[in-house]
C-alpha cells in the first residue's frame, strides 16, 4: 500500500474538499482519501498495482478541481492571496465608483444631467453595466468552478455565489433593454451593484483567509528556513562547499561561529556552543565538544568545529519535524467528521430552499423584485465556507503553535483524544527519571574519607564502560578529586572490577565479590542494606583487603517531574508510574515524584498489556516513554507520548513528540490540547451561527412580520465574515501561553 499527497487547486469551501475526497474515493485501489481545506491537500491510500497517481489527478480534474502531484511546480506559481489580492484590487477600482453612483442616486442626491436616473434613465443603467461587466470578468473563476460543479451534480460555494450574481447582473441587462425600449420605471430595478458588490465582498473575505491561512501555516515555513542551502565538507583533505542536500553520511563538515549546521552529526573537534531554541524552545546555548550531537539547523555560536554527519537529507531531526508537522496539519480531528457530514448535503438544501423561498414570495406577493432579493440573498448567506475552515485551521494553528514550544503533534485525532484522558501513565526510566545513574550517597568507614574513597573508586573504575562505573567518574570529576589511570585493570562481570591504583591491590564491586575475596565489610552492611532497601545500587570498595566503605548509585528523576505531575493531578488525571524495575527503586522514584500508583517488575513485553487493562475499564489513557520497550504500549494507548530523546522506535509509535525531555511539556500538551477543541467549538458554533442566523433572514422570515428584508449584499458581506471571523479566532491560538 502506498501514501501520496497532492496540492488541489479550485477549493472554497467544506462541500468542495467533500467533492474531491467522492472523486478520489471511487478511483479503483483507492483505500483511503482526506482533503484539509486549510493546506488545500488531498492525502491518500492506494494499491499501486491497481492504481496510478495519473488516474488520481485525472478523477480530481474531471470533478472541476486541479490536482498537482509536484509541490515544487506549486510553490513555484504565484501565491493564491498574490492573485485574490491583484483581483480585490481591480473589483475595488470599478466597485467603488459604481456604490457610489447607485447609493448617491438612492439618497437622493442630485446628479449631473447626464447620468441622472431621472433625466437619463438609460445613460444611468448603461454607465452602471459598465461599471460591472469588468467586476465580472475579474470574477469569472466564479463562474468557471461554479458551473463545472453543478453539471457534474456537485454544486459548490461557487455554484450559490455564480447563480446569484449572474441573476443579478442578466436581470439589470434585461431592464436596461427594457428602459432602452422606453420603460423608465425598470431604473428602479437594476440589481447592477448587488452583483459587483457581492464578487468584491466575497473576493475580499477570500484574500483575507488566504492571507490568514498564509500566517497558520509560518510554522512549516518558518521551520523550511532554518536548513542552510549550503555546506562545508572536507573531501580530498580540502575544504569544499557543496549543497546541503548532497552532503553525505560519515563525511566530515566544517561549521564556522553564526552558521548553521547543514545536518544531524557528531562533534570530531573543536569546542563552541550551540543554539538549539528552534527545536527546543530553550534560549540557553548549549555546549559542544569532542562527541556531542548536533542537530541540523541549530547555530553554531562561538567556535569552529567539525562533525561527522550521521543523518542527513530526508532523515535529518529538522526534516522529520517538517514531515510530522505536515502530517499533523493534513490530517483531521474527529470533530471534523461533523462539519464534513454536514457540508456534503448542505449546498443543495440551500439551493432548494432559495428557489422554494422566492417561488412562496413570488406567488404569495406577485412581487418579482422582492422574490428575485430573496433567492439571490438565501444562496449567497449560505455558503458554507466558515464551516470547511473551522477544524483545520484551528488545527494547522494548534500544531504550529507546539511545534514552537517542542511538541509534535503527529494529527488532529491526536489534539482532541489528549483531553479526554482521564489516566496517564508514566514509564519511570528516561521519563519520570533522566535515565542516567548518578552517586547518591558515599559512606566511608575505618577512617577513610570522602576525597580518598571517591578517587579510589573512580581510579580503578576508569577503563570500565559500566554505568555504574560511569557515574563515579562523574562524581569524581565534579568534585574535582583527582584520579589515576590503573596500572593494571580486569573487569569481572557479574561481580565488579580489580585494579592496580598507585601501588594499592582495589577492589569495586557486590558483596559476593568482597565475600570471595575474603574482605571483612560488618562495618559497611548496615549502610549497605538501608541504600539497598531504598532501591539503590551498593558498590563496596576495597583496598589492600581492607573496606574502605561503599557507594551507592541510582537514577534520579528529572528536574520538574514532581511539579509537572501535580499539575497533571491538578487536571484531574490519574497519574501512574510503570517500569521493570524492583518495587523498592520504583517506590523510592514514584515518592520522590509524587506518584501513589505504581506497576512495577513488568517486563517489555507485557507494558502493553498493562495500558490494555485499564483501557478496558473504560478509561481513556495517556502513556508516555522514550525506550523501544516502551513502543507497543505507546501504540496501544490511546495517546502516546514519546520524549525526544528516545528511541527512533519510540518517537515512530507515538501520537506526540516531545522534543525536550521535560515532563512539564506532557502538561502543555493537555492544555494545547483543550484550547484547540475549544477554539474548533467556537469556531464551528459562529459557522453554524451565521448559517443558522442568516437563513431564515434572507429567506424573509422578518418580511413576514414586517420586519427588513435582506439586502444581498448585506448577505454577501455577512458571509464573508463568518470565514475570516472563523480564521482569525483560529489564529488566536498563536499567542496560547502554555
Amino acid at each position: 500500500m502506498s501514501e501520496k499527497s497532492f496540492a488541489i487547486e479550485g477549493m472554497n469551501c467544506a462541500s468542495c474538499a467533500a467533492h474531491v475526497e467522492k472523486a478520489a474515493a471511487k478511483v479503483e485501489g483507492i483505500t483511503f482519501a482526506s482533503v484539509n481545506l486549510a493546506t488545500e491537500r488531498l492525502t491518500i491510500s492506494y494499491d499501486d498495482r491497481k492504481t496510478s497517481v495519473e488516474q488520481v489527478v485525472e478523477a480530481v480534474n474531471k470533478a472541476g478541481y486541479k490536482a498537482i502531484d509536484d509541490e515544487k511546480e506549486r510553490r513555484a506559481s504565484i501565491p493564491e492571496s498574490e492573485k485574490l489580492r491583484k483581483r480585490l484590487i481591480w473589483s475595488l477600482v470599478f466597485t467603488v465608483p459604481l456604490l457610489v453612483l447607485t447609493m448617491s442616486a438612492m439618497a437622493g442626491a442630485k446628479l449631473p444631467g447626464i447620468i441622472s436616473p431621472e433625466a437619463s434613465p438609460l445613460s444611468f443603467a448603461f454607465l452602471q453595466l459598465m461599471l460591472t461587466t469588468p467586476v465580472i470578468i475579474t470574477g469569472r473563476s466564479f463562474y468557471i468552478a461554479g458551473t463545472k460543479t453543478l453539471l457534474r451534480g456537485n454544486p459548490g460555494m461557487d455554484t450559490l455565489v455564480a447563480m446569484g450574481t449572474a441573476a443579478a447582473f442578466l436581470y439589470g441587462i434585461y431592464a436596461t433593454f427594457r428602459i432602452a425600449g422606453g420603460d423608465t420605471h425598470f431604473v428602479h430595478n437594476l440589481y447592477y451593484e448587488s452583483a459587483a458588490t457581492i464578487i468584491t465582498l466575497i473576493t475580499m473575505g477570500r484574500f483575507l483567509e488566504a492571507r490568514s491561512k498564509a500566517k497558520a501555516g509560518n510554522a512549516i515555513r518558518q521551520l523550511l528556513s532554518l536548513a542552510p542551502p549550503l555546506a562545508t565538507v572536507i573531501r580530498d583533505g580540502k575544504e569544499k562547499t557543496v549543497p546541503a542536500s548532497k552532503v553525505k553520511v560519515d563525511e566530515l563538515v566544517v561549521v564556522r561561529p553564526g552558521e548553521r549546521y547543514p545536518t544531524d552529526g557528531i562533534v570530531t573537534s573543536g569546542l563552541t556552543s550551540a543554539d538549539e531554541s528552534m527545536l527546543t524552545g530553550e534560549s540557553i546555548p548549549v555546549e559542544k565538544s569532542e562527541g556531542s550531537e548536533v542537530t541540523g539547523g541549530s547555530i553554531n555560536l562561538n567556535g569552529s568545529v567539525t562533525y561527522r554527519a550521521t543523518r542527513v537529507g530526508s532523515e535529518t531531526t529538522l526534516a522529520r519535524i517538517v514531515k510530522l508537522m505536515e502530517e499533523a496539519q493534513g490530517s483531521k480531528a474527529p470533530i471534523a467528521r461533523l462539519a464534513d457530514k454536514i457540508s456534503g448535503i448542505f449546498v443543495p438544501v440551500v439551493m432548494s430552499l432559495a428557489f422554494l423561498s422566492g417561488t412562496a414570495w413570488l406567488i404569495g406577493t406577485g412581487d418579482f423584485q422582492l422574490a428575485f432579493r430573496v433567492l439571490i440573498s438565501v444562496l449567497i448567506i449560505a455558503c458554507p465556507c466558515a464551516l470547511g475552515l473551522a477544524t483545520p485551521v484551528a488545527v494547522m494553528v494548534g500544531t504550529g503553535r507546539g511545534a514552537q514550544q517542542g511538541i509534535l503533534i503527529k494529527g488532529g485525532e491526536a489534539l482532541e483524544t489528549a483531553r479526554k484522558a482521564r489516566v496517564i501513565v508514566l514509564d519511570k526510566t528516561g521519563t519520570v527519571t533522566t535515565g542516567v545513574p548518578v552517586v547518591t550517597d558515599i559512606v566511608p568507614v575505618t577512617g577513610t574519607d570522602e576525597k580518598t574513597l571517591a578517587s579510589l573508586a573512580a581510579s580503578a573504575e576508569s577503563r570500565s564502560e559500566h554505568p555504574v562505573a560511569k557515574a563515579v567518574i562523574s562524581f569524581a570529576e565534579e568534585k574535582r578529586y583527582t584520579f589515576s589511570a590503573p596500572e593494571r585493570f580486569s573487569a569481572l562481570p557479574g561481580y565488579g572490577v580489580e585494579a592496580a591504583v598507585d601501588g594499592s591491590h582495589v577492589l569495586a564491586g557486590s558483596k559476593r565479590l568482597m565475600s570471595e575475596r575474603k574482605v571483612e565489610t560488618s562495618g559497611a552492611d548496615k549502610a549497605a542494606d538501608d541504600l539497598s532497601v531504598n532501591g539503590k545500587t551498593v558498590m563496596y570498595v576495597a583496598a589492600n583487603g581492607q573496606c574502605l566503605g561503599v557507594i551507592a548509585v541510582a537514577d534520579t528523576i528529572r528536574p520538574g517531574s514532581a511539579s509537572a505531575i501535580t499539575e497533571m493531578k491538578a487536571m484531574e488525571l490519574e497519574v501512574m508510574m510503570i517500569t521493570g524495575d524492583s518495587i523498592q527503586t520504583a517506590e523510592r522514584i514514584a515518592s520522590e515524584a509524587g506518584i501513589e500508583r505504581v506497576i512495577a517488575g513488568v517486563l517489555p513485553g507485557d507494558k502493553a498489556g498493562e495500558i490494555r487493562k485499564i483501557s478496558n475499564s473504560g478509561k481513556s489513557v495517556i502513556m508516555v516513554g522514550d525506550g523501544i520497550n516502551d513502543a507497543p504500549a505507546l501504540a496501544t494507548a490511546d495517546v502516546g507520548i514519546a520524549i525526544g530523546s528516545g528511541t527512533d522506535v519510540a518517537i515512530e509509535a507515538a501520537d506526540v513528540v516531545l522534543i525536550k525531555n521535560d515532563l512539564g511539556d506532557v502538561v502543555r500538551t493537555l492544555k494545547l490540547s483543550h484550547s484547540t477543541i475549544l477554539n474548533i467549538k467556537q469556531n464551528l458554533f459562529w459557522a453554524f451561527f451565521y448559517n443558522i442566523l442568516g437563513i431564515p433572514v434572507a429567506m424573509g422570515f422578518l418580511h413576514l412580520f414586517g420586519g427588513p428584508l435582506l439586502n444581498p449584499m448585506f448577505a454577501a458581506a455577512a458571509m464573508s465574515f463568518s470565514s475570516v471571523s472563523v480564521v482569525w479566532n483560529a489564529l488566536r491560538l498563536r499567542k496560547l501561553k502554555l
